[in-house]
């Protein structure tokens, strides 16, 4: 087995692909990691979630990065990693185009509202349902992908 770096297009292919993806975002030097479903536009991932620790962190601190793979074995698999910044797309009249646009992406793929909109539990108390539509503007994409040893 060998490790490549993948080309521009291979990563392109991938996140058209991809449906979950990790999202890594820090505050006050503590980073958070959450697997999220996501939406690729070519210069945007879309996403929604409920309020909560994520949205505080990246509120906070909006630059964030997102892994993907595809894994077929341990010896066979693709990992895209994203860099970008978060951005909230809000109720505000300025935000419709954008959330109408994330909405549309996410709904065509299967149960996209999960696990984001799901009833979750937190110690012993449900935890609060406020949808949020967000963005990520792609700052920068690398991938890595193995390959057959020749």
């Amino acid at each position: 087995m060998i490790i490549k770096e993948m080309t521009k297009q291979e990563i392109r292919e991938l996140l058209e692909r991809a449906t979950l993806g990790r999202l890594a975002c820090v505050k006050d030097n503590q980073p958070y990691i959450v697997p999220l479903t996501f939406a690729y536009s070519g210069v945007f991932l879309y996403s929604f979630t409920t309020a909560g620790r994520k949205i505080d962190y990246m509120r906070t601190n909006p630059h964030v990065c997102v892994e993907f793979d595809e894994i077929s074995s341990t010896n066979s698999w693709r990992s895209v990693i994203v860099t970008g910044r978060f951005e909230e797309l809000t109720k505000e009249p300025h935000h419709i185009e954008a959330r109408n646009a994330a909405h549309a992406l996410l709904n065509k793929k299967a149960e996209w509202w999960q696990p984001a909109y799901v009833k979750t539990v937190i110690r012993e108390h449900d935890r609060s349902l406020d949808p949020v539509y967000f963005r990520i503007a792609i700052a920068e994409t690398s991938g890595h992908k193995t390959v057959e040893a020749e």
